[in-house]
């Protein structure tokens, strides 16, 4: 075991969804060249993304009351704690990569703007990635939320015992 697994999951930092957007934005751009036509992407995404992130904005709000023991609230169970943990983990990796790809894609519309098809893609494309980077910021809340009063000065950017 290593020093890190002693101490258990850490917080997500800002440098893994940074690497992860630009990842995606390459992966994006790279997918979007290798096709002949701009892709056909559906806006069903744009709600559907932005419902998971208003979900879970609100879990994060309920979880922080819940996991500092506000009055009128039940205690959280540990187990309850750590799937809401991996969701918000998820959720932020995911929204990361997601937009990044997307953005990746928008980008290589940019010099098609004066055609109809390629302009209602491009704005679909960006609704998108703004819905994918509202999901990581909830994702990044919900993590927030999550921690136990007392671990609110460990960010993840240093290793451990480095202050």
């Amino acid at each position: 075991m290593t020093e890190n697994d002693e101490e258990g999951l850490t917080p997500t930092g800002w440098r893994v969804p940074v690497l992860l957007t630009v990842i995606g934005v390459l992966l994006g751009v790279l997918v979007t060249d290798l096709l002949s036509s701009p892709p056909q992407l559906p806006w069903s995404a744009i709600p559907t993304l932005l419902l998971l992130a208003l979900a879970e904005t609100f879990t994060a709000g309920r979880t922080r009351r819940r996991i500092r023991g506000e009055p009128g609230t039940e205690p959280m169970e540990p187990l309850s704690a750590a799937r809401l943990l991996a969701l918000a983990k998820a959720s932020a990796i995911f929204g990361a990569l997601g937009m990044g790809v997307f953005v990746g894609v928008a980008l290589t519309l940019l010099e098609l703007l004066a055609l109809p098809g390629p302009r209602e893609t491009f704005f679909i494309t960006l609704g998108t990635a703004v819905s994918a980077g509202l999901l990581l910021f909830s994702g990044l809340y919900l993590e927030h939320a999550c921690r136990v009063p007392g671990d609110e000065e460990d960010n993840g950017d240093e290793p451990p015992g480095v202050t």
